[in-house]
């Protein structure tokens, strides 16, 4: 070992990162691996003030994603992205070496990395056979004498399988666990189904916390700008460990253009778009004989099992179509993951399916 690495944590480095789409790379030209919009908006930017540090929590884009997600400002805060938001969070209510947070796999990636690097333990409470959360094994693993769970996360949409949470059983595991552990909706994929969010109860559960991006459905990905929702004592705390200036000027301007009545109303295009591409899809891969299982359709993305995955997505990369493989994941053998595109990329994807 080199005389710096050795200096490092021994938790970073014994750690596996986590593998971005960008950080696997791939050649090709159809990006369908990283869960991204097919289109880009174009904003008007002033930079008459970069020699200036932005301010703490811009008043301006506060302000209109509070009145995007119905809440107060005051149970709203911004992030480099909602990984940050993941962050801040466990940095804030998790002693290292003491605490524990609780993911349901499989899941996204991000919580337990967060986690490692902070020096956080990580439990586990695996999906049902449905791939839905187990909320009586959540409620135990929380409750038991001795337990040290401090953050549940629940994805939802989950990534990468589209299940969502039960607002009835959300509920009561919230009353479970008042006082305990917070309960985190990773709500990054919500407008693609905006109906089943869960911000409403935050109003009346102090332990619940919503996080959100503009990557997906607002096409912003780039700029990386994401928000934290709770009640305003939780948004307090989390405002002590987050750096000094989280969000750059140029980025809250354009993510208050983005939720103008003009920029929702194109996001609203978008997804309705999206929703369509990912129906055709799902109908036409149910008909594949290659496919084997279609799961819940929600987010912008498909999760597929198929009779051979290594087959396809060896045929997906000789077209020079990226998608995201999922195989080597417990219980999600044969799948593959493909973010929904424009109608030209979804019809590129069946083409290649169909060749097989």
């Amino acid at each position: 070992m080199s005389d710096i690495k050795h200096l490092a944590r021994e938790t970073v480095q014994a750690l596996t990162p986590y593998l971005s789409a960008r950080r696997i790379g791939g050649t090709g030209e159809v990006w369908l691996n990283a869960n991204e919009s097919p289109d880009c908006n174009e904003y008007q930017l002033d930079s008459s003030n970069l020699n200036r540090y932005p301010e703490f929590q811009p008043p301006a884009l506060i302000n209109a994603y509070a009145q995007y997600a119905g809440l107060d400002n005051s149970q709203v805060l911004t992030t480099r992205g909602a990984d940050e938001s993941i962050e801040i969070l466990i940095r804030t209510f998790c002693e290292p070496g003491t605490d524990s947070i609780l993911i349901c796999p499989p899941t996204y990636g991000m919580y337990a990395i967060s986690a490692e690097t902070c020096g956080v333990e990580i439990e586990e409470a695996a999906l049902d056979s449905n791939f839905n959360v187990d909320y009586q094994a959540v409620s135990r693993a929380v409750n038991r004498e001795g337990g040290r769970v401090k953050i549940v996360f629940l994805c939802a949409p989950n990534n990468p399988t589209g299940n969502m949470l039960d607002k009835q059983k959300l509920v009561e595991l919230l009353e479970a666990t008042k006082g305990k552990a917070l309960i985190v909706a990773d709500e990054a994929y919500i407008e693609f189904c905006p109906e089943l969010t869960q911000a409403d109860l935050i109003a009346l559960h102090e332990n619940l916390v919503i996080t959100r991006t503009l990557s997906k459905a607002f096409a912003l990905a780039s700029i990386r700008c994401g928000f934290t929702l709770a009640q305003a004592s939780v948004i307090e705390m989390l405002s002590k460990v987050i750096a000094p200036y989280p969000v750059p000027d140029p980025i809250a301007q354009i993510a208050t253009q983005a939720l103008s009545a003009e920029g929702l109303k194109i996001m609203r295009e978008r997804v309705t778009i999206l929703n369509n591409n990912r129906a055709l899809l799902k109908e036409q891969m149910q008909q594949l004989p290659c496919v084997k299982e279609v799961f819940p359709a929600t987010g912008n993305y498909l999760l597929v099992r198929f009779e051979d995955s290594a087959k396809v997505f060896q045929a997906f990369a000789e077209d020079g179509i990226i998608m995201r493989d999922f195989a080597n994941k417990p219980r999600l053998e044969n799948c593959i993951r493909i973010t929904i595109g424009s109608k030209a990329e979804m019809e590129s994807t069946l083409t290649t399916l169909n060749s097989l």
